[in-house]
């Protein structure tokens, strides 16, 4: 299996465009995304986003924010955890929080998921993305099993 940790952040005039448009930027806007749990099988294998099928059904893990809050710093982040038998998914996120903090607590997350299964963690990627809203903005983090 393959799998794409991707991100993107937009505005726009209403809280559904901007999380659409920040769909798009990450790449993944023109398909159907299908949110499912956090567990990647061994193996897996992580590369460059390609385009996808437009309308096709893609399953991911999914972090986003959205506020229509003039100021508010919005975040959204997905920590990946793979060991030689599994992979682990943490996504988090927040509006007006540490970016830092935010990141942190992935991590913990998605290390906590290991440890309670036993697994070593041979790689760790962090993916995240923030934004000061302008009018209305949305950031999404996400990870996409192709």
């Amino acid at each position: 299996m393959k799998v794409s940790i991707t991100s993107g952040k937009s505005e726009g005039p209403t809280r559904l465009n901007a999380f659409d448009n920040a769909l798009i930027d990450a790449g993944i806007g023109d398909v159907n995304l299908i949110k499912v749990s956090s567990i990647i099988p061994a193996n897996a294998q992580i590369v460059r986003l390609p385009p996808l099928e437009t309308g096709s059904t893609v399953n991911c893990v999914l972090s986003h924010r959205i506020s229509n809050n003039r100021g508010d710093l919005i975040s959204a982040v997905i920590a990946v955890a793979l060991s030689d038998n599994m992979g682990c998914v943490a996504e988090n996120g927040g509006i007006n929080k540490d970016p830092k903090i935010i990141r942190e607590d992935a991590i913990f997350m998605v290390e906590y998921m290991m440890r309670k299964r036993g697994e070593k963690i041979k790689n760790l990627i962090v993916e995240e993305i923030n934004h000061k809203v302008k009018e209305c903005g949305a950031v999404v983090a996400a990870l996409v099993y192709l």
